[in-house]
C-alpha cells in the first residue's frame, strides 16, 4: 500500500534561513507550498510554470484563467514586468509599499506575451519571510488564499495541514500574530487609484497619498 505524501511543517520562526531555502527549492521544481504573508496565508508557486498554475487551481478547485496576486520584493523587481509610465504612478507606489495593498498594473509586452494576460495585481508585502524569499528569488510569487473554491481561507496552521498536508510539498507557518485580513486592491489610472476591494488599509488613507 503506497503512503499518503505528507507535506513538510515548518515553522518559520525557529529556522527561517532554513525555510527560505526549502521554499526556494520548491518553487524552482514548480511545485507548490503554503506560506504566511502580511494578510492572510497563501499558496506559493512559480507563476511562470504552467503545470504549478493549473496545479493550483486543482487545489483550489479554481476555474482556469482567474487571476493571482503576485508579490515581489522590491520596486526594481516589479519595473521589469510592467509598465509604468508615470512618475506619479511609481511615486505613489513607492509610498504604499511594502504594505498589503495589491495593484492591479499593466504588463510590459514581453510578459503579456509569456503570461497571455494583459495586466496583473503586484504587491510588495510587509513580512519578513515573504521579503527575505522574494529578494532571493528576485521574480514574483503567487500569493492565494488557502481555501477551497467558495469556502472562507483557512488561517490555522494545524487547519491547513489537516486540509491540504497531502497536496502541497511544505507549509510554512508562524505563531505570531496576524490580522489575517485580505488585501486591498486597487486599479491605478490617472485621475485616482480605483477601489476593486478594500481589506486591512483603507481605501480613504490611500488616496491620501495619491495626492
Amino acid at each position: 500500500m503506497l503512503k499518503e505524501k505528507t507535506a513538510k511543517f515548518i515553522n518559520i520562526d525557529k529556522s527561517l534561513e532554513e525555510s527560505i531555502n526549502i521554499a526556494k527549492k520548491i518553487y524552482f521544481e514548480g511545485k507548490i507550498f503554503v506560506y504566511p504573508t502580511d494578510t492572510i496565508y497563501g499558496f506559493g508557486a512559480n507563476p511562470f510554470n504552467e503545470q504549478a498554475i493549473e496545479r493550483v487551481n486543482r487545489i483550489k478547485g479554481r476555474e482556469p484563467g482567474k487571476r493571482y496576486i503576485l508579490l515581489v520584493g522590491d520596486i526594481d523587481t516589479l519595473l521589469q514586468y510592467v509598465d509604468i509610465n508615470s512618475e506619479k504612478h511609481l511615486d505613489f507606489l513607492i509610498s504604499i509599499w511594502p504594505n498589503p495593498v495589491s495593484v492591479i498594473l499593466n504588463l510590459n509586452s514581453k510578459f503579456r506575451e509569456i503570461l497571455h494576460i494583459d495586466n496583473a495585481a503586484f504587491r510588495i508585502p510587509h513580512h519578513r519571510f515573504c521579503l527575505k524569499l522574494l529578494s532571493e528569488l528576485k521574480m514574483p510569487l503567487i500569493s492565494t488564499s488557502v481555501n477551497r473554491s467558495n469556502r472562507p481561507p483557512i488561517t490555522e496552521p494545524g487547519l491547513i495541514r489537516d486540509e491540504f498536508s497531502s497536496e502541497v510539498e511544505a507549509i510554512f507557518y508562524s505563531k505570531k500574530r496576524s490580522f489575517f485580513k485580505a488585501s486591498t486592491i486597487l486599479t491605478l489610472n490617472d485621475s485616482k487609484p480605483g477601489l476593486i476591494r478594500e481589506g486591512k488599509i483603507k481605501y480613504n488613507d490611500l488616496l491620501k497619498k495619491f495626492g
